[in-house]
């Protein structure tokens, strides 16, 4: 054990009374660190899971107060143990400490091999009951650790105009988004990044909902236009993480007890989401050409512009053909 790992396990064991064993990095990204360890008391002998940011960060969402709410909610996420998002910390500037639970988020293992074969039969129906769960909870106790609702598409437009970077096919999905908004539903908790790749999945389920750094007050449909974006199919051949039709979806979605969704209103927020994700695309190839983040990964992710511009003239293409 290296010395910068021993000082940290003699901080968490500080934070949580307990003795650290088996303290492993799992992954370091940008700004937050992934860790497993166990943790041993007079109690027993506890699993857990730490992610901790390197530096103080301005964030939207106090993921925490999120993840306590989601979990006494019923929705299927690891149970916090200790937490801060004040800043200065000696564990983290920002850190989470919380459950282990065993499972798979690669989506090309989760897809491909036959381990999971039984969580990809029930997987649609799973992504809904948690969709639905997690569009049941009550915003009130959470309304401070969440952004406030905004206009979807003048947020993403907002971000597009600072890259001062034309793509055509873009500026014609923001008029086509604006013509044909669907009408809007009552603001409730959203997780606004549910897709393959944040979803722990064991053999014969889902695990656990994870990453709810994107947290935020809108439209429900806005989570299930996410999940069926081609972005996030991963090769698969279904439309809903690679798996499972959009048809599928929206029937266990309301047999769950969540709102009827049209097949239309499905898709224009998937349009959006496609949108979104270019955008994202875009602002991560930029910033790694003027250097801001030199990020191999970052540069990977930015040369998938021309992808995703060719998945919103597929969800357009009805339109494009009338208008000739």
């Amino acid at each position: 054990m290296s010395a910068g790992t021993e000082t940290l396990a003699g901080l968490l064991g500080e934070e949580l009374g307990a003795t650290i064993e088996n303290l492993t990095r799992l992954s370091a990204g940008a700004s937050r660190e992934t860790w497993a360890f166990d943790a041993v008391s007079a109690s027993g002998r506890d699993a857990l899971i730490l992610q901790r940011s390197r530096f103080a960060l301005s964030i939207d969402v106090d993921e925490p107060v999120v993840l306590r709410h989601a979990h006494a909610g019923g929705v299927t996420v690891p149970e916090v143990i200790a937490s801060s998002t004040t800043g200065g910390h000696p564990i983290g500037a920002q850190f989470t400490v919380a459950r282990r639970l065993d499972g798979e988020s690669i989506a090309r293992k989760i897809l491909r091999d036959d381990d999971y074969g039984p969580a990809r039969a029930r997987f649609v129906e799973d992504c809904a009951r948690e969709l639905v769960a997690i569009h049941a909870l009550d915003p009130d106790p959470v309304r401070d650790a969440l952004p406030e609702p905004t206009d979807p598409v003048a947020a993403q437009l907002a971000t597009y105009e600072t890259l001062d970077d034309p793509h055509p096919v873009f500026d014609l999905a923001f008029r086509w988004l604006d013509e044909f908004r669907p009408a809007p539903r009552p603001a409730r908790v959203v997780h606004g990044d549910f897709r393959m790749g944040n979803l722990l999945i064991g053999p014969d389920r889902m695990v656990a909902v994870l990453d709810w750094e994107l947290c935020h007050l809108g439209d429900p449909v806005e989570d299930l236009g996410w999940l069926v974006a081609r972005a996030w199919r991963f090769g698969g051949p279904g439309e809903v993480g690679g798996l499972g039709t959009r048809e599928q979806l929206l029937s266990a979605y309301e047999e769950a007890g969540g709102i009827p969704v049209s097949p239309a209103e499905l898709r224009w927020w998937e349009v959006l989401a496609s949108l979104r994700w270019g955008v994202i695309t875009m602002f991560m190839g930029g910033e790694h050409r003027a250097g801001n983040i030199r990020s191999v990964e970052q540069a990977a992710i930015g040369r998938r512009v021309v992808e995703t511009e060719y998945d919103v003239m597929l969800l357009l293409r009805p339109e494009l053909v009338v208008a000739r």
